[in-house]
Parts: structure tokens; C-alpha cells; sequence
């Protein structure tokens, strides 16, 4: 009985400060041929070594509504005054080959797949407490008191869509939680929601056995 090769969607959210992209990076680097992260376009200014087309795709925010308007993007939505969206080319292109593609997005555009794909995998990344959120957020050095204040206001009301995800991952241990998240997405790939043809066709073997062909 073959089981379903075709990729799963992924969609991975979390608290800005979660560790989320850290745990996406390390997951990909231990599993390479299994999976592959979908890039996001956004119109936010890089962080210092971040680089156009391996992180983001940094837009224009003209640029980038011409996208929205052009039906280039899976999901889109504003964040802390910038776009976030998702192309949607490469991400069909290696679902079709055969991997599991991981979207990195926040909550809003991560209901919107959803609604468009119900069989996507919904994961939500979170700190062991609300303290060490903030610790973490401080401790990047990237930004000021003041967008650290909104990146957390935006955190409460973040908490209060948790439910709507499929897995809540807790990033404690790196290591762990890597581990934790390739065996959620592998058990999602023998539900059996995921395997009716390879069902149906268990089914067909068995009563040929019993009509003697």
C-alpha cells in the first residue's frame, strides 16, 4: 500500500521572539530532502545580515500591492506597518514534487490558507512563558523599546487565536522541539483523511482476493 507522496502544507506561526525561523532552519538543515521553506515577500527594511531571496524577498510597497493585484500571492496581510504575503508559485510547484513545504506566517494569513486548503497542517510556536518572550525580544538588539512594546501588544492579541492551530510547539530545547515538529508532520503524512486512494485501492485487492483473481 503506497501512502500518499504528495507535500503537505505546513504553516508555522508563533510570537515575533518565539524562535520560530530558528527552528524552521534547523529543521531544514537535518531534513533537507524532505522539506522546503517557502520564502515570504515583505515590504519591511532587512535586518542586518538578512539577504533578498534567501530570507525575504524585500518589495517595495508599490511593488508589492502590483502582486496583491496580479493574484501572485497565496496569503497577504499587514504586520506592525509592514506587508507579509506569500508567493504562490513555489510553494504548489513543491507540493507537487513531493515535499512538505513550511510557510513561516503570522496568525492572519495563516487562517486565510487554512480556509483555502483545510488539510493544512497548522503549527504554533511559543517561549515556555510570557517572561522569557520578552527576554528574548530584548536580547536580539534589533529594534527599539518602542517596536518591542507593539511586537508584544501584538503577542496578546495573537494568544487569544492559539486555538485555531492544529499543534502548539513549545521551543524550550531547540533540539527537542526540531524533533518534536518533524514527527508532528510525519504522523499528519498516516492520517487517514491523507491516504483514501492508497485505502481505496487496499480495498479493491481484498475483494479481488475473494472473487479468485
Amino acid at each position: 500500500m503506497n501512502l500518499e507522496k504528495k507535500g503537505i502544507l505546513v504553516v508555522v506561526s508563533g510570537f515575533s521572539g518565539s524562535g520560530k525561523g530558528t527552528i524552521m532552519k534547523e529543521l531544514l538543515k537535518k531534513y533537507p530532502e524532505q522539506y522546503a521553506l517557502s520564502i515570504s515577500a515583505t515590504t519591511r527594511q532587512p535586518r542586518e545580515g538578512e539577504t533578498d531571496g534567501v530570507e525575504y524577498f524585500f518589495k517595495e510597497t508599490k511593488e508589492f500591492e502590483q502582486m496583491i493585484t496580479d493574484g501572485e500571492l497565496l496569503e497577504y496581510a499587514q504586520y506592525v506597518d509592514n506587508y507579509y504575503g506569500t508567493p504562490k508559485a513555489y510553494v504548489e510547484k513543491q507540493l507537487a514534487d513531493g515535499k512538505d513545504v513550511i510557510l513561516e506566517i503570522e496568525i492572519q494569513g495563516a487562517l486565510k490558507v487554512k480556509k483555502q486548503f483545510p488539510q493544512t497542517l497548522l503549527l504554533f510556536v511559543t517561549p515556555p512563558s510570557a517572561e522569557i518572550l520578552k527576554e528574548r525580544l530584548i536580547g536580539r538588539g534589533t529594534e527599539d523599546m518602542e517596536i518591542i512594546n507593539k511586537r508584544l501588544s501584538r503577542a496578546c492579541e495573537e494568544a487569544e487565536g492559539i486555538e485555531n492551530y492544529d499543534y502548539l510547539v513549545i521551543n524550550d530545547d531547540l533540539d527537542i522541539c526540531v524533533e518534536e515538529v518533524h514527527q508532528m508532520i510525519r504522523n499528519e503524512h498516516l492520517t487517514i483523511a491523507r491516504n483514501e486512494k492508497a485505502i481505496t485501492q487496499m480495498r479493491e485487492e481484498l475483494k479481488g482476493f475473494l472473487k479468485g483473481e
